[in-house]
């Protein structure tokens, strides 16, 4: 493992991580898809990280329910955490572990997306809410650290970020948002596009 000085070292780290990470795209393009097909027909996006994490994900859900580039239609998508009467109420009644698991059981619908995002791929709390959401028919991605780790287990699909520090990772996993989010967006293009060709052209 290559050893950086520190400040413009963490550029270098962080270079080297992309360069990697880049051979992943493949996986972003199915992710932003699938989320088209999803959310188009009525679905719904959780998402659930904790600390630097939570912020990530609650990033994604904020340009579904906004907008990533240009101007297009809203779409449900909700950042479990961002519920802090939740959360809390959950943590004080049922332990820290069901935080997330309980609101997916309450949010999650067959077919629905769970996005896990774990620096760490090993937090208790994340894992208890990818059982519950497969329990309840929802697909769980998850975007973790190194492999192997158990979140990437616990998951039907992962992308896992192999850099030495958490910051790096993170600064990966944003990049992973935008590139789901780049595919999202021109799948609903194509869709949109596809519609038009193959609409009704009969004149009554």
């Amino acid at each position: 493992m290559t050893v950086h000085p520190p400040v413009v070292g963490h550029c270098d780290e962080l270079l080297e991580a992309l360069g990697a990470f880049r051979a992943s795209a493949h996986i972003t393009q199915r992710w932003g898809d699938r989320l088209a097909s999803v959310l188009s027909g009525g679905g719904r996006l959780l998402a659930a990280g904790n600390g630097g994490s939570a912020a990530q994900a609650q990033h994604l859900t904020a340009e579904l329910v906004g907008r990533y580039r240009d101007d297009r239609p809203p779409f449900s998508a909700i950042a479990l955490h961002a519920d802090t009467s939740s959360t809390t109420a959950i943590a004080n009644d049922y332990g820290v572990d069901e935080v997330f698991a309980r609101q997916v059981r309450a949010h999650g619908r067959p077919g629905d997306v769970l996005m896990l995002l774990s620096t760490s791929g090993a937090s208790a709390n994340l894992l208890s809410a990818a059982d519950a959401a497969r329990a309840a028919g929802v697909r769980v991605w998850a975007l973790t650290g190194p492999a192997p780790n158990p979140l990437m287990a616990g998951s039907d699909e992962s992308l896992c970020v192999d850099a030495p520090t958490t910051a790096t990772v993170q600064e990966i996993h944003l990049v992973a948002v935008h590139m789901v989010c780049a595919a999202f967006d021109a799948a609903l293009e194509r869709g949109v596009r596809g519609r038009e060709r193959g609409g009704d052209t009969t004149h009554g």
